[in-house]
């Protein structure tokens, strides 16, 4: 397991993370989130040891960081890392001799992977001559060739076209069943959503909600529901039941007040508006995350 405990970093007088605390089990995929900016990967840099921390302490396993768990961990930044002059091979096989492989096992996990991401046939190509989803695909295998016990993925999806997004779905989801501890930073909500098990979402360094993503949509999502209609909808923002709303063109969702029934609420609008499907609903992780972050911010 990897806990954080009270982690602070500074930089010349600027708080980037304040007092973060947070623990990931293997088997779990674990959501750190937050608008750009929010300190996401400076935390993933202290993790690391990229970055000192401040202050605050990182155990993994109840035991301090050593060198040793270095070589554990499997990162994936955001930002692309590769040798734009080598060739797709040997940044591999450099990368995974980094982390201690011998050369034997390094070139027969990388021609393992090679052909799991089918792009064995670029293995002597320039990582310049390479699109930027192929690149993507050379940087992941880089990240996993040595069998990481902990991954931590900034942006995984960044420069992948649908197909390429899902199978990187699956293979998260594989390694995480696999007992890997996974760290998955992004903007993308939705897939958050269907990959995480747990969340951190922050802003400005600070925590702004954490815990199990079923508890988080338990806890902020009491009383929502979506309705879809025909006619001006408009007239719904301004009904005193209604705490918060989303209207789009022909359909709303609404978070009611707490002591209003769903149903005595769609007796009322139907008087207004021709409803042509009502449901009670759970909101999605956009949402909670737009509107969290709107409130943390004023």
């Amino acid at each position: 397991m990897l806990k954080v405990e009270n982690l602070t970093k500074e930089f010349k007088g600027v708080t980037a993370v304040k007092d973060l605390s947070f623990a990931v089990a293997p088997g779990k995929i674990f959501g750190l989130l937050g608008p750009n900016g929010a300190g996401k990967t400076t935390t993933i840099r202290t993790v690391i040891n990229v970055l000192k921390p401040t202050s605050g302490k990182i155990y993994f396993d109840d035991k301090p960081l050593t060198e040793k768990f270095y070589n554990l961990v499997g990162y994936l930044p955001e930002e692309r890392g590769l040798y734009k002059k080598s060739k797709v091979w040997d940044v591999i096989l450099y990368l995974a001799e980094i982390k201690g492989m011998a050369a034997k096992e390094a070139k027969s996990k990388a021609q393992e992977w090679l052909r799991v991401f089918e792009i064995e046939n670029y293995r002597d190509k320039k990582i310049e001559e390479l699109s930027k989803g192929n690149q993507q695909k050379v940087q992941f295998i880089s990240s996993i060739i040595h069998d990481p016990g902990l991954l931590i993925l900034d942006e995984p999806f960044s420069g992948f076209d649908p197909i390429n997004q899902q199978f990187i779905k699956d293979l998260i989801l594989s390694m995480a069943k696999s007992g890997k501890i996974i760290i998955l930073s992004t903007h993308q909500m939705e897939t958050a959503e269907r990959l995480c098990t747990d969340i951190l979402l922050i802003n400005k360094g600070k925590e702004v909600c954490s815990g199990q993503l079923s508890d988080v949509k338990n806890k902020f999502g009491s009383n929502m529901i979506k309705v879809e209609y025909n006619g001006d909808g408009s007239f719904l923002n301004s009904l005193p039941e209604v705490k918060r709303i989303d209207n789009y063109s022909n359909y709303a969702e609404i978070q009611l007040e707490d002591n209003i029934s769903p149903h005595v609420f769609l007796r009322k609008i139907v008087t207004g508006i021709d409803v042509k499907y009502f449901s009670v609903i759970e909101p999605s992780l956009n949402k909670i995350f737009i509107d969290l972050i709107q409130e943390s911010s004023n």
